[in-house]
């Protein structure tokens, strides 16, 4: 796995709950390139459950929408939007037993709408959730404009 530097870390303002490692009540996901997937390895907390010991389902939603973002930085090379979502509990998540993994890719690409396979896998590989994200995605000029898009080669780390 490749590591994606975060090039919004130091931008003065940003508390993204999902990727901002500055919001002390967010994620702070970090993400890894693995071949066409986006990869985020990240612990669960108490602080996230919903019933006593299960990961919330909004957690979990927000997770995959987070990571979906991330594919549309770094694979499609812009900034975007999410326009609907779908997301399909498949078992409770343990928030207890340790790191879990979440992957996405694209589905599918048609102008300006990107589609992206999300899925989170528990602490023993079974996949706890899935979603499939519909984003609006912008050129890059547009991107740079109105989201801030640093532009691809902010992503990578410094070797």
């Amino acid at each position: 796995m490749k590591a994606i530097k975060n090039p919004y870390a130091n931008m003065p303002g940003h508390f993204c709950f999902g990727c901002s490692p500055e919001n002390v009540d967010g994620l702070n996901m970090r993400f890894f390139e693995e071949g066409e997937k986006v990869v985020s390895l990240w612990t669960p907390t108490p602080r996230f459950q919903g019933y006593p010991g299960v990961l919330h389902g909004g957690i979990q939603a927000t997770l995959l929408d987070e990571i979906a973002s991330w594919v549309v930085y770094v694979k499609l090379q812009t900034a975007g939007v999410t326009a609907a979502m779908e997301v399909r509990y498949k078992r409770p998540v343990l928030i207890d037993r340790g790191d879990l993994r979440l992957e996405a890719w694209v589905e599918k690409l048609n102008h300006r709408l990107v589609s992206i396979r999300t899925v989170l896998f528990d602490h023993l590989g079974n996949t706890g959730s899935e979603g499939l994200f519909h984003y609006r995605v912008f050129p890059e000029q547009e991107a740079r404009n109105r989201f801030f898009y640093p532009g691809a080669e902010a992503f990578q780390e410094e070797k």
